[in-house]
């Protein structure tokens, strides 16, 4: 039982430290690191370091080491404390990942605090997580207990309930690892649910899996291989090929119980060539290794055992920090060495495991003897108290004097500081007087600014209607005279002369149109609107064949308003929009609609007449001033046609 919890706790220091699932092996962390160091947006900059120096702790740990640091100086370069403290946990997982629980815990600890203080609740229910796991590792099952549960309550409060199956999952197996197993079946049927709920495949594998073990456990031998099968589907289809191997071993490992050692040895070579394949897990390796050595023994083929413990051994001699997940290593070794009847290599391999577990039993013995150590020093201190006590009776006496005159001190220190304190209000009042009375010489003089403009505008515009406008009339009146006058038969002349008074007329109502933006700072949806009306109404007088329609949606404002240069140039798209439709599309309806879409104002003029292919057609001045129009006003223009199929102007205007 507890070499199979040792296992689970391998992966899950990798997939839950940081709330992860899925060691990501292919990613190119050079590439990503550029990108990195090369995008402007601080906060993304951080996150992709903390990504790439957590995934690098898994594959290259000098190099992990190394980004960590240069993200976290960034990160309080920039004061980005939300990426700060996501770096420091990842950083303690580097510390924890490089065997130094001491640096591990700290950083957990900081991250956890940082977090606290900025009010950073993703970060700090991460810590928590990352702190039972660390307690857990290091068999303090209370703690890492305690841990959870609060991670578990934090994502209550966040109201985050598919997150709650990570602590759940968490929770059940420190119950297998105390051997309540009916408690942690319980727990892992609770995360099942949640991870069925939002279809979280990956994270469904783990689950069957620990259901399987309980199960197994439990003697529900049929009920843990149906649940190991579920497993098995699952974590194939989501691509979980970490917890696939994981579950071939513990198909080994109920086999083995049942006795069926050679399917017991298929599921473990299965496991174990997976697990070399993804080229993680040496621990877990190490583990499988020591059962199919256990298997062989009991198939009588020690010889054949002792080629996989060999390559347990291998293992071992690399990672001398995984001796305490050796105890089958030793053991099934010992057993193969002696039925091939070398008892003194047996004999050393059973000493290492009693020195093993000795280590054990003196770091129990080392933790009590520091706690007779704390007790002593505690009762050594409080002689010293008592005999401290002495003297300061003897010294408060004198203190009494320093005291009166010390008192005295602090009320003169008071009294200045309040003057101070009186002179510096009376100086900080001036100040906003003063800085009041600047404030509003500054908006007088705008206003002054304002007023002449606004006489400015009113002069140009009277100029342009009472002299040009009253030229153009005049020419209007002087060809008209011609005409009736001279008696032109000329069919040509009167057409040109004809072409002149039209041109002179729709001169004099853009002149208006214009005399009409001047005269405004500022041009309301409201005016737009009864301008558009106007101009609606005389093409449809004029063009009794078009239908037109016009609307404006009722969600927009009638105070939007636009500047005076704004407002005439979307009156001019429009007018030249409406004006392209109703001489070249020959179209029957011709609509105009004003809407709200996302915090921006929408304006579509659309005919159904016989359209136009892009590609084909030379643009003319109407659609390049449309387009010059659209772009001064930084504004987006999106003209689509094709033939038999109408045209649609629209124009996208920020609110």
């Amino acid at each position: 039982m507890r070499l199979v919890i040792m296992i689970i706790k391998i992966f899950f220091t990798l997939a839950l430290f940081c709330s992860t699932t899925t060691i990501v092996f292919s990613q190119n962390l050079d590439s990503l690191l550029v990108v990195a160091r090369h995008t402007k947006n601080d906060s993304v900059k951080v996150s992709l370091y903390n990504k790439v120096g957590f995934y690098s702790i898994f594959n290259d740990l000098k190099n992990a080491n190394q980004v960590l640091k240069q993200g976290i100086q960034i990160a309080k370069k920039k004061n980005e404390y939300i990426g700060l403290s996501e770096l420091i946990n990842t950083y303690g997982i580097y510390m924890d990942v490089s065997g130094k629980s001491d640096s591990a815990k700290y950083y957990f600890n900081r991250a956890l605090q940082l977090s606290k203080e900025h009010q950073i609740p993703t970060t700090e229910v991460r810590c928590l997580n990352n702190l039972g796991m660390f307690n857990w590792n290091r068999g303090e099952f209370k703690e890492a207990q305690d841990f959870f549960f609060k991670a578990l309550k934090m994502y209550e409060v966040l109201k985050d309930e598919k997150s709650r199956a990570i602590p759940l999952s968490n929770i059940g197996l420190i119950y297998q690892e105390l051997n309540m197993v009916e408690e942690a079946l319980e727990y892992h049927l609770q995360s099942l649910k949640i991870r069925k709920t939002y279809s979280l495949k990956k994270e469904q594998t783990n689950s069957y899996n620990n259901i399987g073990i309980c199960l197994k456990e439990l003697k529900r031998f049929d009920e843990a291989f149906d649940a190991y099968t579920k497993g098995l589907e699952i974590g194939l289809e989501s691509g979980n090929l970490l917890h696939y191997y994981k579950i071939l071993e513990n198909i080994g490992t109920l086999y083995d119980e049942l006795g069926q050692y050679n399917k017991a040895l298929e599921y473990y070579n299965k496991s174990y060539d997976g697990s070399v394949e993804l080229k993680s897990n040496r621990k877990g390796q190490l583990i499988v290794l020591a059962k199919i050595t256990g298997v062989y023994n009991k198939l009588n083929k020690p010889i054949q055992a002792l080629k996989y413990s060999k390559k347990a051994e291998s293992i071992l001699i690399e990672n001398p920090h995984y001796n305490n997940y050796s105890d089958d290593f030793y053991v099934n070794s010992a057993e193969s060495y002696f039925r091939i009847g070398n008892a003194s290599k047996a004999r050393e391999l059973i000493n290492s495991f009693v020195k093993m577990k000795d280590s054990m039993f003196s770091d129990s013995n080392a933790n009590g003897l520091a706690s007779l150590e704390v007790k002593y020093q505690t009762e050594k201190k409080e002689k010293q108290i008592l005999s401290q006590r002495a003297d300061l009776a003897e010294k408060e006496l004198n203190l009494n004097k320093k005291n009166t005159q010390l008192i005295g001190l602090i009320i003169l220190a008071v009294v200045i500081s309040l003057l101070g304190y009186l002179l510096f209000k009376q100086q900080k009042l001036k100040n906003n007087q003063l800085q009041r009375e600047s404030e509003l010489k500054e908006a007088l003089v705008k206003i002054e600014t304002q007023n002449r403009l606004q006489d400015q505008r009113l002069r140009i515009s009277r100029d342009l209607h009472d002299n040009i406008g009253a030229q153009l009339t005049f020419i209007i009146s002087s060809i008209e005279n011609l005409q009736y006058g001279l008696k032109i038969k000329n069919e040509k002349l009167i057409n040109k002369l004809s072409s002149i008074s039209d041109f002179s007329r729709d001169t004099i109502y853009e002149l208006r149109d214009t005399i009409w933006a001047m005269n405004k700072n500022a041009i309301s949806l409201k005016d737009l609107q009864t301008r558009i009306s106007n101009f609606i109404d005389k093409a449809d007088i004029s063009s009794s064949s078009i239908q037109f329609d016009f609307n404006i949606n009722q969600s927009l404002s009638k105070d939007i308003e636009f500047t005076s240069v704004i407002g005439m140039n979307v009156y001019r798209i429009i007018q030249e929009a409406l004006n392209n439709a109703i001489k070249y599309s020959d179209a029957k309806n011709i609509s105009v609609n004003i809407l709200k879409e996302n915090k921006s104002v929408k304006i579509e003029i659309k005919d159904n007449g016989k359209g136009f292919k892009e590609s084909e057609t030379e643009e003319g001045n109407g659609l390049n001033n449309i387009r010059k129009r659209a772009q001064d006003m930084s504004a987006n223009l999106n003209i689509e046609s094709d033939i038999n199929t109408g045209t649609n102007v629209a124009l996208i205007l920020p609110i």
